[in-house]
């Protein structure tokens, strides 16, 4: 059997993949090679992995652009070879269009977002085009491989791996969470706390959340409001606060894992009322629900990892009364403890660096 040896092209290295890659380098034989990243998120520690190069790249436009080095991938001593799927990068196109001319019996895999069900005509055939290329796609929900197949593309060579945090470490901390009085002490109040966990940013529609609890709160229905996270907007989202009389600490970044678990695990639920994305991994994976909107359209892939009822629940998109509806109603309902043994079952079994390996094993 043909050892299996992985070039691996990326845009750059997020912090947060560390151990997926981390794993992929354990198993196979694998190459790296890192872009420049251009934006806030936190690169992880390449001297982690066992191979790394670090290419250049260059923009064009804010979206057009060119990894320089990158054709060299066709020429490694490679089995297989995974691009990050970036419709715009042009040495992507480049290597997917060479390849049949100077590394045909190498196997090419896309790993991207891939669909998001709001592609218009021209960037349904672009697309079409452009993972046809390859020879399969890793993609991160079953909703985008869904919109894929609808628009012509073919099933078989759609894997859905979903994604993942550092699921071991937090795993370790999970098993020694406890109840504490965090909220209690700070509050200084019983009540129900609410949390937001990722970047205060314009997308993520915060406005709406701190609109939704001030509603409540004319109701008679009193929660605390927690972000832990920092961003453009918190200034923005610390004056709407102001307008109202409700109970809100911006507790800021935290990059302490142990102090997120205790955070997250002592919460009642988790708002995020704009895409979720990776809070759903990191809040499950504490046993905390999550509300967000029910909009597959505009949401990240994550959200499919919360089942109504059992792991959170949707609301209208950017219906602030509906929001603050399904926020009464979940935490005058459910069950806390058998919530969380369903959030922690979703993570164990779907979104973790071994379900991911396991998908890829069967693409490979």
């Amino acid at each position: 059997m043909t050892e299996t040896k992985l070039s691996i092209l990326y845009n750059f290295g997020q912090r947060y993949r560390e151990p997926i890659f981390k794993a992929m380098d354990s198993l196979w034989d694998c190459k790296w090679f890192f872009g420049e990243s251009c934006n806030d998120v936190r690169e992880l520690d390449y001297s982690s992995l066992k191979d790394v190069k670090r290419l250049s790249t260059s923009y064009f436009t804010k979206n057009i652009s060119w990894q320089h080095g990158a054709l060299k991938v066709l020429k490694e001593n490679n089995t297989h070879i995974i691009l990050f799927g970036d419709l715009f990068c042009l040495s992507t196109w480049a290597i997917l269009l060479l390849r049949p001319f100077v590394a045909r019996n190498k196997r090419i895999i896309l790993w991207s977002h891939g669909w998001y069900g709001r592609e218009g005509i021209a960037k349904r055939l672009l697309k079409k085009v452009f993972f046809g290329l390859g020879d399969a796609t890793f993609l991160y929900g079953e909703y985008a491989k869904s919109v894929a197949v609808k628009q012509g593309n073919r099933s078989d060579k759609l894997f859905v791996i979903h994604n993942s945090l550092d699921y071991d470490r937090q795993l370790k901390l999970r098993e020694s969470a406890k109840k504490t009085d965090v909220y209690h002490s700070y509050f200084k109040n019983s009540d129900p706390t609410i949390i937001f966990v990722g970047r205060l940013t314009t997308e993520k529609r915060l406005e709406i959340l701190i609109d939704a609890l001030a509603k409540c709160r004319s109701m008679n229905h009193n929660y605390n409001l927690i972000f832990v996270g920092d961003g453009d907007k918190r200034e923005y989202y610390e004056g709407i606060v102001k307008k109202y009389d409700i109970p809100v600490w911006f507790f800021g970044e935290c990059y302490d894992e142990k102090k997120n678990a205790e955070l997250i695990y002592n919460a009642d639920l988790c708002v995020s009322p704009g895409n979720v994305g990776l809070t759903a991994m990191h809040t499950l994976m504490f046993g905390t629900p999550v509300i967000t909107h029910d909009n597959p359209v505009n949401q990240m892939p994550e959200f499919e990892a919360i089942k109504s009822g059992l792991t959170g629940g949707f609301f209208s998109e950017g219906d602030v009364d509906d929001l603050a509806k399904k926020i009464v109603n979940w935490l005058s309902t459910v069950d806390r403890e058998s919530i969380r043994e369903a959030c922690y079952k979703e993570i164990d079994t779907s979104w973790n660096p071994q379900f991911q390996i396991k998908v890829m094993e069967s693409a490979l």
